[in-house]
């Protein structure tokens, strides 16, 4: 049995299926509309190879990478930015270089305890953060910056996921301009260090969902553009999968 809950008349109706089969002619809500959507910055190898490479200064992503207490950043407040399920994720007008970022997302309660799994697009500007690493914020938090997946995997149903391969493909008028993978086993830090960071001077009374960084980073010549289509699927959590617009 599938709980879900869908979008009817501009109004949230939640019910129950006996398989994905039945939920084809209902247009989907979010699956949870957390109070504040947080991400975490820096925590594969890749990332921190990344943002060394684009930025002027480089020395300083390399603490946080090898710091004791890991970046954390505000990525949206109820959900007034994330973009519904299957919904198009934006990117910046006025930005040059911008990359998809597959990440495992953590629900949690208000004890920070784990209970459940989304895939995530946490879509960035590398021409924005890359000029200046205080312009972060407007690198990351914009209308439609997110994607949530349109289910959540409970954690007494997800098993392990300390190893779970993510793969990410971009295709552009049918054709396939980037794929990638990497597992969430290349994390510099863990689950739990990450959540007790998020919960360790701030209360969550409702939960809050947790973005646990990216591995995969498309090469310097890959951009967004309008129309191309994003593929993220994560082991055991499922696939979140949207086009890209524009802004203008």
């Amino acid at each position: 049995m599938l709980r879900f809950r869908h979008r009817a008349a501009g109004t949230i109706v939640e019910g129950t299926a006996d398989s994905p089969d039945e939920l084809v002619d209902y247009d989907l809500a979010r699956p949870v509309d957390p109070p504040e959507v947080w991400g975490a910055g820096v925590t594969y190898q890749r990332s921190l190879d990344a943002r060394m490479e684009e930025s002027s200064a480089q020395d300083l992503y390399a603490l946080v990478y090898g710091g004791e207490r890991p970046e954390l950043f505000l990525k949206d407040a109820a959900c007034r930015r994330t973009a519904g399920p299957g919904d198009p994720i934006g990117v910046r007008a006025d930005s040059s270089w911008d990359v998809p970022e597959p990440e495992l997302a953590l629900v949690l309660d208000s004890r920070a305890q784990i209970v459940g799994y989304l895939v995530a697009d946490d879509v960035s500007s590398r021409s924005i953060e890359g000029a200046n690493p205080l312009y972060l914020p407007q690198a990351k938090i914009y209308d439609d910056s997110l994607g949530l997946s349109e289910t959540i995997v409970l954690a007494r149903d997800a098993g392990d996921l300390t190893s779970a391969a993510i793969e990410l493909q971009i295709d552009r008028d049918g054709d396939r301009i980037f794929e990638g993978a990497t597992s969430t086993g290349d994390m510099k830090r863990t689950f739990e260090e990450l959540t007790g960071a998020l919960f360790a001077e701030l209360s969550h009374p409702a939960g809050a969902v947790l973005l646990t960084g990216t591995g995969i980073v498309p090469p310097d010549e890959v951009t967004l553009a309008d129309g191309d289509r994003v593929r993220i699927a994560i082991e055991g959590v499922g696939v979140l999968e949207h086009a890209i617009y524009r802004k203008t």
